[in-house]
């Protein structure tokens, strides 16, 4: 039996070591093809690194602490450095996928924390769509595609989706760059700054009533379609980076 979990940890250590390896392939994948692209990228990152490092040793040295703060400083640079990668990776990605038909599907399965994303709940055969995420702030029916289309989907979602889930709030968001749209880059942070008005255990309830409304089939591909594996490749390391 000792043997076995010996064998079974060092298996698991095996597999941690290459899921490790596996992660810094991707990030350093994504960071030549964002070179290869982004001319500032390295000038910004370097220039971060420099700036914060030089700083914090600053600090230390009116506090007498040069020494110690050179270690801190070093650490803050290099954390500056990836931040500044990880915006800049971000920000290629979203104008790579901006009016792409299911972009913003996509930039919704990337949201940052407690979402329950159903992509292409409505749609036509032009591949409009319209996805229904719900968290904190209560539902958020996001439609992409032709304007004129997507209004009247929206509306339609949300006429079904409001028989069932009573008073709470329901917000309607259309994907795009004219007037009273958002922009695909601007999607998660408008998301991310609606009122709280719901708590985690309201949104498992939505998400049981809402898990009986049928789709009416997925008429687009869910994600991004055409900039293949090695964008993804870089929305994951772009993910790590952050």
């Amino acid at each position: 039996m000792a043997k076995q979990d010996k064998a079974a940890k060092k298996e698991a250590a095996k597999q941690r070591r290459q899921a490790s390896v596996g992660r810094v392939k991707q990030i350093f994948e994504a960071f030549k093809m964002q070179r290869r692209e982004d001319k500032l990228l390295l000038p910004l990152m370097l220039g971060a690194f420099l700036g914060v490092t030089v700083v914090v040793f600053l600090l230390g040295l009116i506090w007498g602490l040069h020494w110690v703060f050179l270690p801190v400083g070093l650490a803050f640079g290099l954390l500056a450095a990836v931040i500044i990668f990880g915006r800049r990776v971000q920000a290629t990605v979203f104008r790579k996928a901006e009016g792409q038909p299911g972009a913003a599907g996509w930039a919704l399965d990337n949201l940052r924390g407690r979402w329950v994303v159903a992509q292409a709940v409505a749609g036509t055969q032009q591949l409009d769509a319209v996805h229904r995420i719900i968290g904190r702030p209560g539902i958020v029916l996001v439609g992409e595609g032709s304007p004129g289309r997507v209004k009247n989907l929206v509306a339609q979602e949300k006429k079904r989706v409001a028989r069932l889930v009573g008073d709470t709030p329901i917000y309607e968001m259309i994907v795009g760059n004219e007037e009273n749209q958002v922009p695909l880059p601007k999607l998660q942070q408008r998301i991310m700054k609606l009122p709280r008005n719901i708590g985690p255990a309201q949104i498992d309830s939505i998400e049981n009533r809402l898990a009986a409304l049928a789709s009416r089939g997925n008429a687009m591909p869910k994600g991004p379609v055409p900039q293949g594996a090695k964008m993804r490749n870089v929305s994951r390391a772009m993910r790590r980076a952050k």
